[in-house]
């Protein structure tokens, strides 16, 4: 099986291009880059689900989900429609003060409930921090999340419980962890294997490349699972690499694939097959997953100052729930009750959720000094003092209340 594309190793911008598919691989088109100058060439990907919702045949991965049931169709669809909601509210309750931050994965559910559902439970994941999808998937309640960005947890689950680690801040050194975890479960003589989120901001880290060199030399049972969502914050890809990220994999001796990061069946496909290959000690891959951001990077960032809303709308037309929808309805897979079932769910959902953080106390406003030195620090004591005087500020505007 070819994994390695040989279409054009240019830069590219997808924004607006068509999803068109002949054969096993996706047609090699041309795209306006998002300031509308210029063209160049987009490399193939795997594409099983077109955006209109049609099934399309690919030699090399429809073994992987020809068995899928109707059943499990729409379990897929419930993963992403319930992991939208859950986003949306966490988005919401950030606007509204009860989160410090939120880490959006609006666009991105496909990838993750895709790959999520490809795992066994005793693989390992490696997660960044929007990685909400697969932590769905794992079984983490959604809460723990948001207790986390509300800073009264570092965490709230026992990685070991879901086989899921804590969320990782620091970009990219989450996939050095998953290599020495794989290095280790070889020894081990385990027979499962490991998954590593990241984005491709983080694929230009150092630790990536490391983690890269490392699997490729031991043979590493990983996958390395690149969600290319084409903004590193404001920075565009090409301004990350000047080759398709998952041709990177050449350099270190392993295969790379690029799916259609929209299309919930492709990235359980293309994942399961990563995963066979990894526990058939076959080594690690890189999937890069190209999806699209369709919300900011964070609610601390604002979207509109360096991408149009043209390629924002061309990537809703892609939108990987609607596109599932589609399918189903045209296959007699769903009807009307379901998805109104599935409402009423996700409005239980969003309730639950918003009650749980609400009930949560608010943070420690002095934690922040704590643990940072094993000893104390004369400069970290100056700080605490500063900042307690600042609090205190309040008080005495408000008249000492």
């Amino acid at each position: 099986m070819t994994v390695e594309s040989t279409a054009a190793r240019t830069p590219r911008r997808s924004a607006g291009s068509k999803a068109g598919t002949t054969g096993t691989k996706r047609t090699t088109s041309t795209t306006k880059k998002a300031s509308g100058a210029g063209k160049s060439a987009e490399p193939a990907l795997v594409q099983l689900l077109t955006p209109e919702g049609k099934r399309v045949k690919n030699a090399d991965f429809d073994k992987y989900v020809d068995g899928i049931t109707a059943e499990e169709l729409r379990g897929l669809y419930r993963d992403m429609v319930l992991t939208r909601r859950f986003d949306a509210e966490a988005t919401a309750l950030q606007r509204q003060g009860e989160l410090g931050l939120w880490a959006s994965l609006l666009g991105q559910e496909a990838a993750q409930i895709g790959s999520g559902r490809a795992l066994r439970d005793d693989d390992y994941v490696f997660p960044t921090y929007r990685e909400h999808g697969v932590a769905w998937c794992r079984g983490v309640d959604p809460t723990n999340l948001l207790g986390m960005f509300r800073g009264v947890n570092n965490g709230g689950w026992d990685p070991n419980g879901n086989n899921f680690h804590l969320y990782t801040i620091v970009i990219g050194s989450q996939t050095l962890h998953a290599t020495g975890y794989a290095m280790g479960i070889t020894k081990d003589g385990a027979d499962s294997a490991v998954i590593a989120y990241f984005g491709d901001g983080a694929s230009s880290q150092g630790d990536v490349a490391e983690a890269f060199t490392f699997s490729a030399v031991y043979n590493a049972p990983v996958v390395f699972f690149c969600q290319n969502n084409q903004w590193a914050i404001s920075e565009p890809t090409e301004k990350q690499s000047r080759v398709p990220l998952y041709q990177r994999a050449q350099g270190f001796g392993f295969p790379g694939v690029r799916v259609d990061g929209n299309d919930v069946l492709a990235n359980l496909a293309v994942t399961k097959w990563a995963l066979e290959r990894a526990r058939a000690g076959e080594g690690p891959t890189l999937v890069e997953a190209f999806t699209y951001r369709m919300g900011a990077h964070t609610t601390s960032d604002d979207p509109t100052r360096y991408r149009g809303d043209e390629e924002r709308l061309a990537w809703e037309a892609k939108d990987p729930i609607l596109r599932l929808r589609r399918y189903l309805e045209a296959a007699n897979h769903a009807d009307e009750g379901f998805f109104a079932e599935l409402e009423t769910e996700s409005e239980t959902l969003g309730k639950r959720v918003r009650e749980a953080v609400r009930a949560m106390p608010d943070p420690d406003h002095f934690a922040i000094f704590e643990n940072v030195y094993a000893d104390g620090h004369a400069l970290v004591d100056e700080e605490r003092a500063q900042f307690a005087a600042y609090q205190a500020s309040f008080a005495d505007e408000d008249g000492g209340k």
